[in-house]
């Protein structure tokens, strides 16, 4: 009975607890001690009652390498914008802790070294204690053995064999095992030595040169008013002079004039040195400008409209340089022509369009190497309307002025008056020269041009002998406007012509656009009679030019706001396009026999490919800013694909072609059948 009692009261004890347990909310077990229930959850007082939806719902939180005390307003400055930039990137390394330890891993070659050396230097003297015990133990052998042998010599005794065997007591095996250095012990684990070395610092050189000082002299005057207005009044009748002599001179000099020219420039350049480094300062200053407009030329040179891809074969102008001269401030820009052979040059014509506001006229000459200064720089008492250049010689430029002169500058020559120039007496125009084209040399090799005016006379200009001979090549009349005076004679109204183009195979033929909207077709052979005539366009034609690449297709535009499409053998056009404002010019691209650009006096360029639409323009941009500006002329490059526009403010404006502009023509193979009879 005794025993069982306890027994009881731990029942009672289990029940108690399970029923405090059960109050409590947590279930435990039979057999629990108390130290096990401090296990149940206890909640503090404060602590929110969230439903099971709430207590499910989860809370995402991006952790990021950013460092939120690291500063984001780090400004440096730019050396080449020369302001102060905000620096995008900001280093986000936090360090909380760094030590420097000199701990070296035993796998690395460092440690490896040490262990090496360690092990040799054990072994070394393990050997040397391993020598100084064996050579101890010979020396108390060879006593006893000494001692042997004389008492062998006594008893005449033979040497004992088991003697010798018990000498050589070590095993065979030990000598075969190598021995094993015993390892050192550290004394101090943190006994570490650092090493460091330093390289010698080269000395510094200072490299100087010293040149021969210039010669001086010292020069010391007095000057009052009266001296200084008597030299400038030398200087303006010496100036006076020589504008007298070069308006004075004739076409025919003589040598001993060419001479005393050659002389008097000899001594002016000896005087003026700034002569002597034309061509470094030139040099110079495309260098700077190449630096200046950088941007612009990497873009000339690499960009490409990635774009185009998703345009549907529709393209952009971008533009590059802007072409501007303050002397030409507010001439219009009346003609352009690219060098034929330095691509990188143009030509460009001032003047004025406006019969009221005629003044001095311009011929500039830019190159894209320098925008900023043109190259070489002409002045005309009248407005220039047209030029062209030579193909054989690219140095000779012949322009029609609005007086009716024509005149040819050399650009090898250092003048600032044309070489040639047409007289009242040498038969010059009595109307504005609307157009001027080089033509092949005549039989006797002599430079030869035609020009087209509104006074209706198409003449043909040759130079002979250093002089400008002209000849009527043909009288544009219009036809059915003939009217007879009562004394029986006949008044033919005058055609003016406005434009002309040469065939590119067809030597003796050529069309010519009048004032009246009729274009006609005629021949270098035939002066009386037209070939063909076509009713054009309502109002003057501004640009008449044939296909580069068909023989007969050519193209027209007029200010009644269409361009035009021909076959000279048909005379009514193929294409019409109205661009809803006047048409100042057109032009055929060089590498496409369907892409041609076009402008108008709304600021726009148009740039059309029949190839790709034959209804509308691929390309409608505006080119000027302002709406008061009209755009003139227009010129692609032969090589570059690039194009000029010039407008009524004597700016040139360079714009470059996006890739769906100049998409170059699918060649069509013909495969020749060949018949067999």
């Amino acid at each position: 009975m005794p025993p069982k009692q306890p027994r009881k009261s731990s029942l009672n004890i289990g029940r108690g607890t399970r029923k405090r347990d059960e109050d409590s909310g947590t279930e435990v077990g039979e057999g629990t001690d108390e130290w096990s229930q401090s296990k149940a959850t206890v909640r503090p007082p404060d602590q929110l009652e969230l439903t099971d939806a709430e207590l499910k719902e989860e809370f995402t939180r991006i952790l990021t390498a950013n460092n939120p005390h690291a500063p984001q307003n780090i400004v440096r400055y730019s050396f080449k914008e020369g302001t102060y930039k905000l620096i995008g990137f900001v280093n986000q390394l936090a360090v909380h802790f760094s030590q420097v330890g000199n701990l070296i891993p035993k796998d690395s070659d460092e440690g490896r070294r040490q262990n090496y050396r360690d092990e040799m230097a054990a072994g070394s003297q393990e050997s040397i204690k391993v020598v100084l015990s064996d050579t101890e133990n010979l020396e108390e052998d060879e006593e006893p053995k000494e001692a042997e042998a004389e008492a062998e010599a006594e008893t005449g005794s033979q040497i004992d064999v088991p003697t010798v065997e018990a000498v050589e007591t070590v095993p065979e095996e030990e000598l075969m095992t190598p021995r094993q250095p015993k390892e050192r012990k550290l004394t101090n684990k943190f006994n570490f030595s650092e090493r460091a070395s330093q390289t010698f610092n080269n000395l510094l050189r200072d490299r100087d040169c010293q040149m021969e000082p210039p010669p001086r002299t010292n020069f010391s005057a007095t000057a009052n008013q009266w001296e200084i207005y008597d030299a400038y009044m030398e200087e303006l009748e010496k100036q006076e002079k020589t504008k007298e002599k070069e308006k004075a001179k004739t076409p025919v000099a003589k040598k001993s004039g060419k001479m005393a020219m050659r002389k008097l420039t000899s001594m002016e350049s000896q005087s003026d040195d700034i002569t002597k480094v034309t061509q470094a300062a030139k040099i110079v200053e495309r260098m700077v400008n190449q630096n200046t407009y950088d941007d612009v030329a990497q873009d000339f040179k690499y960009y490409e409209d990635a774009a185009d891809e998703y345009r549907d074969q529709e393209g952009t102008l971008l533009p590059l340089w802007k072409f501007q001269n303050d002397k030409a401030k507010h001439l219009a820009v009346t003609a352009l022509c690219w060098n034929p052979k330095y691509k990188d040059l143009f030509a460009v014509g001032h003047g004025s369009y406006d019969f009221m506001k005629q003044s001095r006229g311009m011929l500039l000459l830019y190159s894209m190497k320098n925008p900023s200064f043109p190259e070489y720089t002409f002045s005309s008492d009248s407005g220039i309307m047209c030029l062209d250049m030579h193909m054989d010689h690219p140095y000779l430029v012949v322009v029609g002025h609005y007086d009716g002169n024509v005149a040819i500058y050399n650009l090898k020559k250092p003048q600032t008056q044309p070489s040639f120039r047409s007289t009242a007496k040498s038969g010059k125009h009595t109307d504005p020269v609307w157009q001027v084209r080089w033509q092949k040399d005549d039989m006797d090799h002599n430079l030869n041009f035609f020009s087209v005016s509104s006074d209706g006379r198409i003449v043909s200009w040759t130079l002979v002998k250093s002089e400008l001979v002209h000849t009527d090549v043909i009288k544009l009349k219009v036809e059915g406007s003939t009217t007879e005076v009562p004394e029986g004679l006949q008044l033919h109204t005058v055609g003016c012509g406005t434009a002309f183009d040469f065939h590119k195979e067809i030597n003796y033929m050529f069309l010519v656009g009048t004032e009246e909207g009729k274009i006609y077709k005629c021949s270098k052979s035939y002066s009386s009679q037209f070939l063909d005539t076509y009713d054009a366009h309502n109002m003057a034609v501004d640009a008449v030019t044939w296909n580069p690449y068909h023989a007969k297709v050519f193209m027209s535009c007029s200010s009644d706001w269409t361009v035009k499409i021909w076959d000279h053998t048909i005379k009514t056009p193929m294409f019409i396009y109205d661009l809803n404002s006047a048409v100042g010019d057109v032009a055929w691209s060089p590498y496409s026999s369907t892409v041609f650009a076009a402008v108008t006096t709304d600021g726009k360029a148009h740039v059309f490919d029949l190839a790709v639409n034959k209804y509308e323009a691929i390309c409608n941009q505006p080119v000027v800013a302002k709406k008061k500006n009209k755009i003139t002329h227009v010129q692609f490059n032969p090589i570059y694909p690039i194009i000029i526009i010039g407008d009524d403010r004597g700016h040139v404006t360079c714009l470059k072609l996006s890739p769906n502009l100049r998409k170059m023509p699918k060649l069509n193979l013909v495969r020749e059948v060949k018949t067999v009879s």
